[in-house]
């Protein structure tokens, strides 16, 4: 046992000094690796449509993702349209979930909510809209919330 320590003992003070002499020096390892991600704001979505008229409550029914930085993607059927509206409406959301001007819908109460939360430009969005049925939410004029 004896052998065993004094062998060891050597190189195992070297291996732990080495070590720790890593983890407490001030240098880059462990810095963040760099490229491409800084040089564009955070622009990434979740989009929902939720039964109901209150979105942490109700059932989703549909939801999918929305990244417009550094390049249109996620799982949006049309990335590059819904990004190119959010990037002339993001402040006015409202237009987007504006009715057609021609639709013709009942009145019928059985609501249907669509959120947008996320990061636009490196800013905190959140939007929430409540149509009063899914008729009123499918004759709504924009791309953002067509999936």
């Amino acid at each position: 046992m004896r052998f065993i320590a004094r062998g060891l003992g050597l190189g195992s003070a070297a291996m732990a000094l080495t070590a720790l002499t890593a983890l407490a020096w001030p240098g880059t390892a462990g810095a963040a690796p760099t490229g491409t991600a800084g040089l564009h704001a955070p622009s990434a979505l979740v989009l929902t449509v939720t039964a109901g008229d209150d979105a942490a409550r109700g059932t989703v029914l549909r939801a999918v993702t929305l990244t417009c930085a550094p390049r249109p993607g996620g799982t949006h059927p049309a990335p590059s349209a819904a990004c190119a509206e959010l990037r002339t409406h993001a402040t006015t959301l409202d237009v987007l979930t504006a009715p057609a001007t021609d639709a013709a819908c009942t009145r019928e109460w059985n609501p249907v909510t669509v959120t947008a939360d996320g990061a636009w430009q490196g800013r905190r969005l959140s939007y929430a809209h409540t149509f009063g049925n899914a008729c009123g939410f499918a004759v709504t004029t924009g791309t953002l919330f067509d999936f």
